[in-house]
């Protein structure tokens, strides 16, 4: 899958592969993580230093979030801890990589909105995130089944549809409505 963004007068693609976890060993996963999805996005973006620094926002509902599959909630690295941002992964054309698994196997669906953002500011000590393009992705498990659910494009809508939840766990940024094209 592709996805077309336009940032600073710039276009910049993200290419994300998503395939069953064949070897998870290979991807610092547990041995529980095969079969599970892996999802792997890059960007290509040939804006250079400082313009070339974005961040991927990432936000899952599960059955086993804190909300029961209700809500979407931040899906930060766990091995990280607590941070004081709303990014899973930043830096110059930042790659997203994620290898979700559960033991024990039990039904469940789990799904990820993965956006990519441009973090700007520091205007009065709060910071700006404007999302530039999303794409959904996740599995099922049903009857210790796993059936991967392929990136589809998410919408300014979509991300928009977070902005409440963002805004609340991190008072110190600003969350821009719809999609950055400029």
């Amino acid at each position: 899958m592709e996805l077309p963004f336009a940032l600073r007068g710039l276009e910049g693609r993200i290419t994300v592969a998503y395939a069953a976890n064949a070897k998870p060993e290979r991807l610092g996963a547990p041995p529980a993580a095969a079969g599970f999805p892996r999802c792997h996005a890059t960007v290509d973006y040939p804006a250079h230093g400082y313009d070339a620094v974005l961040g991927w926002v990432q936000l899952v509902r599960s059955d086993d979030n804190r909300s029961l599959g209700r809500d979407f909630e931040i899906d930060p690295l766990d091995f990280l801890g607590e941070l004081p941002h709303p990014f899973c992964w930043v830096g110059l054309n930042p790659q997203l990589f994620d290898a979700p698994s559960r033991s024990p196997l039990r039904d469940m669906a789990w799904t990820a909105h993965s956006f990519l953002c441009v973090p700007d500011g520091g205007d009065g000590g709060r910071f700006d995130v404007h999302a530039l393009a999303g794409f959904s992705w996740g599995f099922q498990v049903r009857d210790l089944r796993i059936t991967l659910v392929p990136p589809v494009a998410l919408g300014p809508a979509d991300w928009d549809g977070h902005l409440e939840h963002l805004s609340a766990r991190y008072p110190t940024w600003r969350f821009a409505e719809g999609f950055r094209h400029d």
